[in-house]
């Protein structure tokens, strides 16, 4: 086997040649002894080289060494093209029955030595001829692999029905996007980690593949149980070696899901709705301050649904016929799971029961709606305009408002559909200088239409208003009218309807 380049090979003959003429007998051995070493040469072969020095190597093709000259090579370019242009591999086997075809059908005629040399033609060399044709072609060249297809290829695969019933701290691991309605540009992404055993579920901020190392060494910390799996799905963020390698010095497990199969990471797809989507929602959030929130709220996210928020964990699952039974376990939090879980250690189960202890569901929530608020304002405010900061209720009027909240609907922030901007009058009102003289004339005379008015103004300043005005007229009176039959029913316009008309007028409908 080689062990250096021949470039390496010929820098140490250069260098050891002059100093192995030099030296005595005695000598040479030791440097033959280094130079075979070195460069696994045999001794014999060593000698030859350190005595004549480095060969004179002549650059370009070799002398003699082409097999298949012009002609082979333009009627192997007339079968590709008739071939449809395939690859040389499945070239090859066709060469045959393509030269038949052509020629029965006098579509080809080559001569004896053309012909024997296309059927010896390896498919190999068909690539070869063929490559300044493909190349002038202008063809799609080969996609190259991935730079994370050995490192996929090296992480096993785990399915669903893999998991078994594996003890705390075997998680599953996915991103979600904060992107809004696009996925251009720079914007904020969540880790989702989700333990399989009780669905202690951690979430935080990262996207790049050396801050995901960081930040999973942080949210391992947090985490009442040393993690020993870590599962993810095919994200290059996921499948390099900077995640492979960490997970391996740590100790851990690492796996992943099949491509395209998302039912493998059952668990964490769950959670990225039932948590992140949920609590976050579907807004874009881009940029520090959006970051710094969201990471606010994580931090009492976290805590909320970890030892308040209960879920249903799948127990068994029969298929009868074309029906699936489903059976499942009580309810009860991560906390409650962890803490019944046998393989789980007592010191684990004292820590986490003082930290429970410690804490108040109604303060978490309360820190959740102001988080929520506050992302809201951030992610809308491009176009809502700046709005007055929200206001942070005390914990007492958070309290009592928890029993009337049910009246208004959707309490939360992040749920409710985003404000749309206002839309206004694009173009100058056409009809500004005679607005008022127009609606004097149609209270009036109501029964006038709306071409009586724009006729009659057109009468009195010829040439300003064209006809191409009737439809801006139109919209305008049937907002008079609309509010004039208002006040003959009810006695007075309403306040709404005299909103509408002035904002008909101001935006030319």
């Amino acid at each position: 086997m080689r062990r250096v380049s021949m470039a390496t090979r010929d820098e140490l003959v250069a260098v050891t040649a002059e100093r192995y003429a030099r030296a005595g007998r005695g000598e040479r051995g030791l440097i033959l002894d280094e130079f075979t070493a070195v460069t696994g040469f045999h001794r014999r072969h060593s000698t030859r080289l350190l005595r004549s020095g480095i060969p004179s190597r002549a650059v370009g093709p070799r002398p003699g060494r082409r097999v298949y000259d012009d002609a082979v090579r333009e009627a192997l370019v007339v079968l590709w093209e008739a071939s449809d242009r395939v690859c040389g591999k499945r070239l090859r086997p066709l060469v045959p029955v393509l030269v038949e075809a052509m020629e029965r059908n006098g579509h080809l005629q080559l001569a004896p030595e053309v012909r024997v040399g296309l059927l010896a033609m390896s498919a190999a060399t068909m690539d070869r001829a063929l490559r300044q044709a493909r190349d002038g072609a202008g063809g799609r060249r080969r996609r190259r692999t991935a730079p994370s297809a050995a490192v996929r290829r090296s992480v096993p695969v785990r399915t669903f029905s893999d998991w078994g019933d594996p003890s705390p701290g075997y998680v599953e691991a996915d991103l979600v996007a904060h992107s809004g309605p696009t996925a251009k540009g720079s914007f904020v992404q969540t880790l989702v980690l989700t333990d399989i055993a009780t669905g202690w579920t951690e979430c935080a901020l990262v996207r790049e593949q050396g801050l995901l190392v960081e930040v999973l060494s942080e949210l391992c910390k947090k985490m009442p149980f040393a993690l020993l799996g870590f599962d993810t799905d095919n994200d290059s963020v996921f499948m390099n070696e900077t995640v492979r390698d960490h997970c391996t010095a740590a100790g851990v497990e690492f796996t992943r899901c099949r491509p395209y199969r998302k039912n493998d990471q059952a668990w964490v797809e769950q959670k990225n709705g039932a948590v992140v989507r949920r609590i976050v929602g579907y807004r874009r959030l881009e940029g520090l301050e959006a970051a710094a929130a969201l990471a606010r709220l994580y931090d009492a996210v976290r805590l909320f649904v970890n030892f308040f928020q209960p879920s249903f964990k799948l127990a068994e699952k029969a298929r009868e016929g074309a029906t699936v039974r489903k059976r499942y376990h009580p309810p009860a939090t991560p906390y409650q799971r962890l803490v019944a879980d046998p393989r789980t250690s007592e010191e684990v189960r004292l820590r986490v029961g003082a930290l429970h202890a410690t804490l108040d569901p109604v303060q978490l929530l309360r820190t959740i709606r102001m988080v929520q608020a506050r992302l809201v304002e951030i992610a809308d405010r491009p176009v809502v305009g700046e709005r007055a900061k929200p206001t942070e209720p005390s914990l007492e009027a958070f309290l009592s408002g928890l029993r009337t909240a049910w009246r208004e609907g959707e309490v939360r922030p992040t749920a409710r559909p985003k404000e749309k901007a206002e839309r206004l009058r694009r173009r100058p009102d056409p009809f500004a200088a005679v607005t008022a003289q127009l609606q004097a004339w149609f209270m009036a005379e109501l029964w006038r239409t709306s071409r009586d008015l724009l006729e009659r103004l057109q009468a009195e300043q010829p040439g300003s208003y064209p006809a191409g005005l009737l439809r801006t007229l139109q919209r305008r009176v049937k907002t008079w009218r609309r509010g004039e039959a208002h006040r003959l029913v009810f006695g007075t316009a309403t306040t709404e309807q005299a909103m509408k008309g002035d904002a008909a007028m101001g935006s030319g409908v």
